[in-house]
């Protein structure tokens, strides 16, 4: 999709500082980060949210999520994943994405 931020990611033509990538996803740091670890794992095929995302795929996107973590080395003090899907979930780009953050204490509920 043209207009969506993030398959303009995928695609190379808006930068990103790239954390890791497979052949289905990609993982690049968040431009307004929320914790000292704040990273996007977004499939590269284009869907809408999570709900969208087939259970293979969903899979994927969660084992690079973890991935990011040991790379972060945040996976042993602990890290949250967070799907906002939905205007009141607080989705805001319409492309799937599990934000992983860690890297301090996460406090719960959430905002």
């Amino acid at each position: 999709m043209t207009d969506c931020l993030f398959c303009r990611i995928v695609a190379g033509e808006i930068p990103a500082t790239v954390v890791t990538e497979t052949e289905t996803t990609l993982a690049f740091r968040d431009i307004d980060p929320k914790a000292p670890t704040h990273v996007l794992v977004i499939p590269k095929e284009h869907h809408r949210e999570i709900g969208d995302v087939e259970p293979q795929l969903a899979g994927e996107i969660l084992a690079t999520a973890h991935q990011v973590a040991k790379s972060e080395g945040i996976d042993a003090s602990g890290y949250r994943l967070v799907f906002n899907t939905g205007e009141d979930g607080g989705q805001t780009v319409f492309h799937v994405h599990c934000h992983v953050l860690g890297g301090r204490g996460l406090s719960w509920p959430p905002g």
